[in-house]
């Protein structure tokens, strides 16, 4: 009997590790809806745990993320983290403004939030970012992600919330969202076989939190996200991808790292659910905007690399150039490969 690829089938899809166990949670809650109160146990668990799984996620994923950086990464990553939280924080005042905490109900819109809007703009894809650099960038710009994992996770989402005037959350609710990074953070630079040994688990997780997080979507409703996600994502692409090529070009580089963190990382697509929990306001819009932001995932990971790519053409270093580059620092290769 010959051997099914299953894992390497996933991943042909863009995003597939949290794209395709969220459809399939998704398709199990549509057609089954009474599986997990049918089956209870550990069967069960796995349709309501997502929250316990990212917490052990985030606590992982911190582990890999290094304080010894050197300080053009600190620069070139800290400018990146900086202007693309900075864009979310914007748009979440101007949509903040106009719709609120509550999704839009009805028309060509219906769906589209503030929280999904900041979810999509706030995280960047790190393994698509690092693979990028590896063909595109400089050698060194590979380590700039080390300081952009900060992105992950719902705290600065809710921080971009509470700037833009909706809901605050308790200061309580604020530590106890990035707690977990931080954790794992001091775990892995105090100990680093301690950080290989998170590290290792980072993929592993997230197929199991996708499908819990795809149990709690309806199927009947995931057609409104058709064109609505396909304009957001092509906006993460546009509305970030210029102002990151310009403050990276303003700060020496050549503009490719800077599209090249023109993306949604998919556990951003965890993190609706994660502010809804935390703060019952949202809890209208979490559902779509999970389907939102998953969406953009998919878009961002087919749109970003063409645009890097134009980009290297346009504005990059020639091949022999780049790889006079010194070496980088190892980056953490697992955070945000979602």
């Amino acid at each position: 009997m010959g051997e099914v690829r299953i894992k390497r089938a996933i991943e042909r899809v863009p995003g597939g590790m949290m794209v395709v166990p969220l459809l399939v949670g998704a398709v199990i809650a549509t057609l089954f809806p009474g599986t997990p109160k049918v089956f209870g146990s550990f069967t069960g668990a796995l349709f309501t745990g997502a929250l316990p799984i990212l917490a052990v996620f985030y606590v992982c994923m911190g582990a890999s993320i290094d304080f010894r950086a050197t300080p053009y990464i600190v620069k070139k990553g800290g400018t990146l983290l900086v202007v693309k939280v900075g864009i979310a924080m914007i748009l979440g005042v101007v949509f903040g403004r106009l719709i609120g905490e509550a999704p839009v109900t009805g028309g060509l819109f219906a769906g589209l939030s503030t929280l999904a809007i900041v979810a999509a703009m706030n995280d960047t894809n790190g393994g698509l970012y690092m693979a990028l650099m590896g063909q595109y960038g400089r050698p060194r710009d590979v380590g700039a992600y080390t300081i952009m994992c900060l992105e992950s996770g719902p705290f600065l989402t809710m921080v971009t919330l509470g700037v833009a005037g909706l809901s605050a959350f308790p200061w309580q609710t604020m530590v106890g969202s990035i707690l977990p990074l931080l954790v794992g953070m001091i775990l892995g630079n105090l100990d680093r076989e301690m950080r290989d040994f998170l590290g290792r688990a980072v993929p592993v997780m997230i197929p199991f939190f996708a499908f819990a997080l795809g149990t709690g979507l309806d199927l009947t409703k995931i057609w409104q996200a058709g064109l609505l996600g396909l304009g957001l994502g092509v906006a993460v692409v546009v509305i970030t991808g210029i102002p990151l090529f310009l403050a990276d070009r303003l700060t020496g580089g050549t503009g490719v790292a800077g599209v090249a963190a023109s993306s949604t990382a998919g556990n951003a697509a965890a993190v609706p659910a994660i502010i809804a929990a935390a703060n019952p306001a949202y809890a209208d819009a979490a559902a779509p905007a999970t389907v939102l932001v998953a969406a953009t995932v998919v878009v961002t990971a087919i749109l970003t690399p063409l645009a890097t790519a134009w980009t290297a053409r346009r504005f990059g270093e020639p091949e022999a150039q780049r790889a006079e580059e010194p070496a980088a620092p190892e980056a953490p290769p697992l955070a945000g490969r979602a």
